[in-house]
């Protein structure tokens, strides 16, 4: 609880049901490490390479995540609230599985966590949205064979 773990090497490690609330990981290694039900309430895990970590049903109550690799870990059953995901690298599923049930506002980072994980972002259809009425349909013809149709726009009428 509480402890300083900057740097530190947990590859592998068996970190099952432990407490770490509170704890600094930035830049610590914690590739393949097993963390089923251990306590990260407010921890910092910036910068911080997780890839392929276990952290099933694990809290991770307003954690900052900033940075982080997640990359093919399971964090199935894990309490996310309030954890601050910024730029943290996580594979499609997971990340969709997580805004399912993300929730909380980190109270260092001030930013939410439906926001950190991009949660809610719709994709534009190929050819925009009906409020922008140039992106809605496939593009007008650019050119015709004298050149531009409408000195203004660039627009010819179509065909």
């Amino acid at each position: 609880m509480n402890e300083n773990f900057r740097r530190a090497n947990f590859t592998a490690a068996d970190m099952r049901e432990s407490d770490f609330s509170g704890s600094t990981f930035n830049g610590a290694y914690l590739e393949k490490a097993v963390a089923y039900k251990a306590n990260f309430t407010g921890a910092d895990f910036s910068d911080t390479l997780m890839d392929r970590m276990v952290l099933n049903e694990a809290n991770l109550t307003n954690a900052v995540l900033v940075r982080s690799v997640l990359t093919r870990s399971d964090l199935g059953g894990a309490t996310i609230e309030g954890a601050d995901f910024s730029d943290a690298v996580l594979d499609l599923p997971q990340k969709q599985a997580l805004c399912k049930y993300a929730s909380g506002t980190n109270p260092i980072t001030g930013v939410s966590t439906r926001v950190s994980l991009g949660c809610g972002n719709s994709r534009r259809s190929a050819y925009g949205t009906p409020s922008s009425p140039l992106l809605s349909a496939p593009p007008q013809k650019m050119l015709d064979r004298d050149g531009f149709c409408d000195q203004g726009t660039g627009l010819c009428d179509a065909k």
